[in-house]
């Protein structure tokens, strides 16, 4: 396999600020429930224990509108189960992304198919190549907080190096600051 097919992997479908700028109502024309997402700086920052009067609406607005919603995270099960449980979200804690076994898990969980979810998250390391290889339709989001805790850190400079190659090989026309 080329550098350019791997490079491949780590291109998400859509590039948007945050999950709230993610266009639902086109995501609902093509046939798409549920939307896997990430926790840490993608919905909160990760060091934030609760959602944000913001995130409550937008996940009531999701709802309203027939969309599951199920976190995937590679954090330990207090830390999202503490953050999702008093809102009734469905998680999957520890996933090992970007392992594919927690976004599929997912689809069973919302019981839908790969086809009818997308995964969305800040990391091209974890959320946008394990959703990749699993064969979602993904969405990176610019990350909530710029501060990260220290696995984190090591990714985003992996990260960084990633995007450079892949502009520098005409993959993306955009790159992260």
């Amino acid at each position: 396999m080329g550098g350019a097919a791997v490079l491949k992997k780590f291109i998400p479908n859509q590039y948007v600020p945050s999950v709230y700028d993610i266009d639902t109502e086109d995501l609902q024309k093509h046939g798409v429930r549920t939307i896997i997402t990430d926790l840490d700086n993608t919905l909160v920052e990760w060091d934030r224990p609760e959602a944000t009067e913001r995130l409550l609406e937008w996940l009531k607005k999701l709802d309203e509108s027939g969309f599951h919603v199920i976190i995937v995270s590679n954090n330990n099960e207090k830390r999202v189960q503490a953050f999702a449980s008093p809102h009734g979200i469905p998680f999957i804690h520890s996933a090992r992304k970007p392992l594919s076994r927690a976004f599929i898990s997912a689809c069973r969980l919302a019981g839908t198919e790969r086809r009818e979810a997308v995964v969305v998250g800040d990391q091209l390391l974890t959320d946008i190549l394990g959703g990749n290889r699993a064969g979602f339709h993904t969405i990176l989001v610019v990350p909530v907080a710029s501060n990260d805790g220290i696995m984190t850190k090591i990714n985003r400079r992996i990260e960084r190096r990633v995007m450079k190659k892949m502009k520098q090989k005409g993959l993306i026309e955009w790159e992260r600051e």
